[in-house]
């Protein structure tokens, strides 16, 4: 069954005695786009986790982000910048004086300019590469499935698209032959009416007729068409990736088509043709969201 390329999928769970939350988003794109959004902490993970990507979505661009809802802890101790201290003091006393000002330095005032008091942490946590990407797997788990359940509706109308495609070519099949008797008769009608009650030449009118016929004939054009239908359906039902062959077949089935109008010379198959280059440009737009 085909997949979207649409998808979300969402998950948290323990890391490094923390909590973290991993976001798989999935949009359209023609080939497999990845981008990755990483505390610098994962840094090394970033090639397992393209693995993972890749065992799992062939086409699309993805978007994966990872954030603390619990940071790690670390250890750390405070340190107090008594030189920064003394320059803050010796500046608010410098102002105090230039501008005759009153009141005294305060304390807090001094202790929440910057450098004056500072926290040193401890190096980053360990990181379990394991940890991670449990919590990955279950986010594309959840992706999987959203996009497969999109891909379940759009196949469901990829499949009436192709089914309104082939009742319009039934009709055409059907008016096909009595287009070409209509022709025929209009042919002889048209050399009687030149001829003035003269003889008609049998012959020559069955030649014409013939070659009319050959010119007219879209027998050809009805089986490559029905070929490329059946070959649609049959990728609609095989694993991902079935995308670009399905935007391929449909570039295909549109030549058929044009190919039938430009043969039509008939008011009932134009209109046949015309309703079916508008069912197969809906199918173009919903096979771009397939993987």
């Amino acid at each position: 069954m085909a997949n979207s390329m649409t998808g979300f999928g969402s998950a948290e769970g323990p890391v490094a005695e923390g909590r973290l939350q991993v976001d798989v988003r999935t949009v359209n794109h023609r080939h497999l786009n990845v981008q990755l959004k990483l505390p610098p902490m994962f840094q090394d993970l970033e090639g397992r986790l393209r693995e993972i990507l890749r065992e799992h979505i062939h086409r699309g661009h993805v978007t994966v982000s990872a954030r603390w809802i619990e940071e790690a802890p670390r250890e750390g101790q405070l340190a107090v910048n008594v030189e920064r201290a003394r320059e803050v003091v010796t500046a608010l006393k410098e102002l105090k004086k230039a501008l005759d000002l009153v009141g005294d330095v305060d304390l807090g005032f001094v202790a929440r300019q910057p450098d004056v008091l500072t926290y040193h942490t401890s190096d980053a946590p360990s990181i379990e590469a394991e940890e991670v990407v449990a919590v990955v797997q279950r986010a594309m788990a959840e992706l999987v499935a959203t996009r497969q359940k999109e891909g379940e509706a759009l196949t469901v109308e990829i499949d009436r698209l192709l089914s309104c495609v082939e009742d319009e070519l039934a009709a055409v099949e059907q008016r096909a032959p009595e287009r070409v008797t209509a022709e025929r008769d209009r042919l002889r009608e048209s050399v009687a009416m030149l001829l003035n009650g003269k003889k008609v030449n049998d012959d020559r009118i069955a030649q014409e007729i013939a070659l009319l016929a050959d010119k007219l004939d879209i027998t050809e054009e009805v089986v490559r068409l029905r070929a490329h239908l059946a070959a649609a359906r049959d990728s609609l039902s095989q694993p991902p990736p079935v995308g670009k062959r399905l935007s391929f077949l449909g570039q295909e089935m549109l030549r058929e088509v044009n190919t039938i109008g430009s043969k039509a010379n008939d008011a009932d198959i134009a209109h046949r043709v015309v309703a079916m280059k508008g069912e197969l440009e809906k199918f173009r737009e919903q096979i771009e969201n397939l993987e």
